[in-house]
């Protein structure tokens, strides 16, 4: 624990430090350039658990490699023979908790780390499986869109085919009956043709029993007898000839 004495005290090495600093400042040329510090090639390093990487650069270009440590260990040695760092009751307190403290981290660490990395693990596993569920079940709905698509365009072909089946019927349907169209006006004209034909035949029939009629009724009986005689008389004739020859 920090007194106030030693805090009293310690404010003049702190002034001295202070002044010696703006001295060597104003001692520099005005017309110097500063040199630039340059950057550590790994930042964010850090030594010993917290102590930044940065700082040990800048004590080693101003003192060395053994500067920080010598620094260290002086400035250690300078807070316990001033008492300005009382080492009372709380102070061994405090390392007893810091030595179980380290010995905790060495011993039980790895099995906490274990168990926790083993935790994390589990976690892990449990969100990838749960991802390539999602995952899974996104490419079944891919899937099944993609088959509806094609359900769809097998729809359209279907569509054009019944257009097309509509289509034969209607030519099939205005084929037929225009077969019967023809049928019908060919029965008919048939009818007509055999109409006249009929018509023909009984006016030919007709004119023939007038004319027949009409010859018999112009013979008389007298010339009956002599037409009769005379084909007999020729009839006789011509089988005596016969009979000569």
């Amino acid at each position: 624990m920090f007194s106030r004495a030693a805090l009293l005290t310690a404010q003049r090495p702190l002034t001295l430090v202070a002044s010696r600093t703006a001295a060597a400042a104003a001692a520099q040329p005005a017309g110097g350039a500063v040199e630039r510090r340059q950057r550590p090639e790994h930042p964010g390093k850090v030594r010993l658990g917290f102590i930044p990487e940065e700082w040990f650069q800048f004590f080693y270009n101003k003192t060395g490699v053994t500067g920080p440590y010598t620094f260290g260990v002086g400035l250690i040695t300078y807070l316990c023979s001033k008492e300005i760092y009382v080492m009372e009751h709380e102070y061994y307190s405090g390392l007893s908790l810091g030595i179980m403290a380290i010995i905790a981290v060495k011993k039980l660490g790895p099995l906490i780390a274990k168990w926790a990395d083993g935790e994390i693990d589990k976690i892990e596993a449990e969100w990838k499986e749960g991802r390539e569920a999602e995952l899974k079940v996104l490419a079944d709905a891919i899937e099944a869109e993609k088959k509806e698509q094609w359900r769809a365009d097998g729809a359209l072909l279907l569509m054009e085919a019944k257009k097309e089946n509509i289509a034969l019927q209607l030519e099939a349907a205005f084929r037929e009956r225009t077969m019967n169209v023809y049928s019908e006006v060919k029965r008919r004209l048939d009818y007509q043709v055999e109409c006249r034909h009929v018509e023909r035949r009984l006016s030919q029939k007709h004119m023939v029993n007038w004319i027949v009629s009409s010859v018999l009724s112009s013979i008389s009986p007298q010339q009956e007898k002599e037409t009769l005689n005379k084909c007999i008389g020729d009839l006789t004739a011509l089988a005596l000839r016969v009979k000569s020859a």
